[in-house]
């Protein structure tokens, strides 16, 4: 069967990127054959910006030869900000008349917008028309179900519930004792784990300051991520992140870019996952874990309660966050005292600016990664195999790749050979500054 896939795709930094490969890697292994469009520029087949005005419409014209096609939906794929009504006119008409040029349509909803959903308008009353028009609508959780059946006037009947992590597969083999002798983390120790992106809807901080005082416990607090966007409100959260995190004994912050394979080499090291959401829908960290075995605290929003196994523990504040901590520890923490209030707090807070503040002067840029680490995580690149499931389609592409070798094989030998020599031309930045590294002192 040939599927098209519409989604953001890698090495775009992002949790739908990372879900649709792993969704496009179990379709190929059941033989379909899969292309993948992608809104920006990355490993896809195809690039479409699907928020400019003729996105929807070119997007029509090539979802006619397909058997299939899955959309991974997030509202900021296909709506340009501010959502005007107009905006959800325009999007609704292009998009009801390319989901109408399809054999079959699937939406995978990872987040949905239910503002103006009921208003009586006329950009409504066509969204909900878009969304009947969809064969298939996934969702993550049943709380998501329910709430996107009463938005669009659906009934939850034509609704599915997809668990988050159904296509994921493990990326690392590696014993505890050897995922924690890889990332430097010591064999005793209680490891809590706070693991993505770092920005304020993500909650490390307060994974941070309920962890106050565990250290003489013997456990340890792990923050690992990377900074997705440069936006101004993210890049403050990050430095203070990182002011608290140095005020705090036994919190580490390991601010890089993850691999996959990293990614779930922390989660073998680790012993519970900690996950103090502002605001989720669902969770891809929440399933990775549980492929692994691993106990989460999490807090009670958006689909988590409905997406968590038995044995997650829900909080419901940044108290009930400590003491779960203290609780899954399973030791007596004589020092451990909650995160003051009143003037203390205030005092304490402002240190924390102060610390933020100091490490970078207002003004300045935000720190910069080693602008070569994603090149290092990047496979080679290689020509697609010239296979497909249809009968002769196979001798056809196997024609085609004799003919067009000789100007495709130096072109793919160039791109690799770029890579190999952006990743050697960039050691990372010792001091933080985002300079290049001085000639003597290179990364090792």
């Amino acid at each position: 069967m040939r599927i098209l896939m519409v989604s953001i795709y890698p090495p775009q930094r992002d949790g739908i990127a990372q879900y649709a490969i792993q969704e496009v890697r179990a379709l190929r292994a059941e033989g379909h054959e899969v292309d993948v469009c992608s809104p920006e520029p990355s490993a896809a087949h195809m690039h479409l910006d699907l928020r400019s005005r003729r996105g929807p419409y070119a997007l029509a014209r090539r979802v006619a030869g397909y058997d299939r096609v899955i959309v991974q939906w997030h509202p900021a794929i296909f709506y340009n900000v501010p959502v005007t009504p107009a905006e959800r006119r325009r999007v609704a008409f292009g998009l009801l008349f390319a989901f109408r040029r399809a054999a079959s349509v699937e939406v995978r909803v990872h987040e949905f917008d239910i503002a103006g959903a009921h208003d009586g308008s006329i950009a409504s009353r066509l969204t909900r028309t878009l969304w009947r028009s969809v064969d298939r609508i996934t969702v993550h959780t049943e709380g998501e179900r329910h709430d996107f059946a009463e938005a669009y006037e659906l009934p939850e009947s034509r609704i599915d519930v997809v668990e988050h992590g159904a296509t994921f597969v493990r990326r690392a083999n590696a014993t505890r004792h050897e995922a924690r002798a890889e990332l430097g983390l010591p064999p005793e120790a209680f490891v809590f784990l706070s693991i993505g992106f770092l920005q304020p809807h993500k909650g490390f901080d307060r994974a941070v300051r309920a962890f106050r005082g565990l250290d003489t416990a013997g456990c340890r607090l792990e923050v690992v991520g990377s900074l997705r966007l440069e936006d101004p409100e993210y890049v403050q959260y990050v430095d203070e992140l990182r002011a608290l995190v140095d005020a705090t004994p036994g919190v580490a912050l390991h601010e890089h870019y993850v691999s996959d394979e990293e990614f779930d080499l922390w989660l073998v090291a680790c012993d519970v996952v900690v996950l103090p959401y502002r605001m989720i829908w669902s969770s891809g960290v929440c399933a990775r874990a549980e492929l692994y075995g691993r106990r989460v605290i999490a807090t009670r929003v958006g689909g988590l309660e409905h997406q968590v196994v038995d044995g997650t523990v829900l909080v419901d504040g940044d108290a009930e966050l400590a003491a779960a901590m203290r609780a899954a520890a399973g030791r007596e923490v004589a020092t451990a005292e909650a995160w003051p209030t009143g003037a203390d707090r205030a005092a304490i807070q402002a240190e924390v600016r102060r610390r933020a503040a100091t490490r970078r002067p207002p003004g300045t840029p935000a720190r910069a990664e080693d602008p070569a680490e994603p090149l290092r995580h990047l496979p080679r690149l290689e020509l697609p195999p010239p296979v497909s499931v249809h009968t002769g389609v196979t001798t056809l592409k196997r024609v085609v790749r004799k003919l067009t070798r000789w100007q495709l094989d130096p072109i793919v030998e160039q791109v690799n050979d770029l890579a190999r020599a952006a990743a050697g031309a960039h050691p990372a930045d010792p001091s933080g500054t985002g300079s290049p590294a001085p000639a003597e002192r290179p990364e090792p």
